[in-house]
């Protein structure tokens, strides 16, 4: 996979013209990026894992697999995948925690990770710390998952999952604990609209405190905040067959 850690660029949330287009992010620890495995594309060469990591830029925790042709590789930590144990990926593959397969070779019922959506582009859901999804029916060459948000949906039967849950469930519970904490993570403070000038955002200004002002609540671009305001429709839907709500 060539170099498996790389500097990561601070961007703090400006675009190529160097304005701020995504708000409350700067500063931020100076960080690697790791090159983590979403294809498992070394179908039925045997890794073994030799280190488990921390990875500051996903909640899950990764592992350092050694393969049998002297290829190292990050992928993803399942729960209960420690140091020395083997892992191998491909069709004719154990139903084993770690190892990846197409779908359409789980069992009904199987816990699964790092699923792929398109065929050949690597896991695209499922990838953050504590989250499994399951294999709950095959119908022709489509398998329904059941996903973590409780929706269900086709995802063809090619397309490869790792098995297990991921680690790391107690992440979520985490409590920062002081301010200090956030900014290490690159998280700016976010102030109220109403708690600033009416020149930087639509809620702004007024004497004392005077609400959200006029029509409905905004964004600081004066764009609607509340209700269905982003819904887009997307050509995966047709494959929902049931809502996460």
């Amino acid at each position: 996979m060539g170099q498996l850690r790389t500097i990561l660029k601070k961007n703090s949330g400006r675009d190529t013209t160097g304005q701020v287009s995504v708000r409350h992010q700067g500063g931020r620890h100076k960080r690697f990026y790791r090159s983590i495995d979403f294809r498992r594309d070394k179908h039925g060469v045997e890794g073994k894992v030799v280190g488990i990591e921390y990875d500051p830029n996903r909640s899950a925790e990764i592992v350092l697999v050694q393969y049998s042709d002297g290829d190292k590789r990050y992928v993803l930590r399942p729960l209960g995948l420690n140091i020395g144990d083997k892992i191998v990926s491909g069709e004719k593959s154990d139903i084993k925690t770690g190892n990846a397969l197409p779908l359409m070779s789980i069992p009904v019922g199987s816990p699964i990770h790092n699923v792929e959506l398109t065929s050949g582009k690597g896991g695209q859901i499922v990838r953050s710390a504590g989250n499994q999804a399951f294999v709950v029916a095959k119908e022709e060459k489509y398998v329904h998952i059941k996903m973590p948000s409780g929706e269900i949906r086709r995802i063809l039967g090619v397309n490869y999952a790792t098995i297990g849950q991921l680690s790391l469930i107690e992440w979520k519970d985490r409590v920062l604990g002081k301010a200090g904490a956030a900014r290490h993570i690159g998280r700016r403070p976010t102030v109220r609209g109403v708690a600033q000038d009416p020149g930087s955002h639509p809620h702004g200004g007024g004497e004392g405190r005077t609400g959200i002002g006029l029509k409905y609540p905004k964004t600081y671009k004066g764009k609607r905040a509340v209700g269905n305001t982003r819904v887009k429709k997307k050509y995966s839907n047709k494959y929902i067959i049931k809502r996460r709500k």
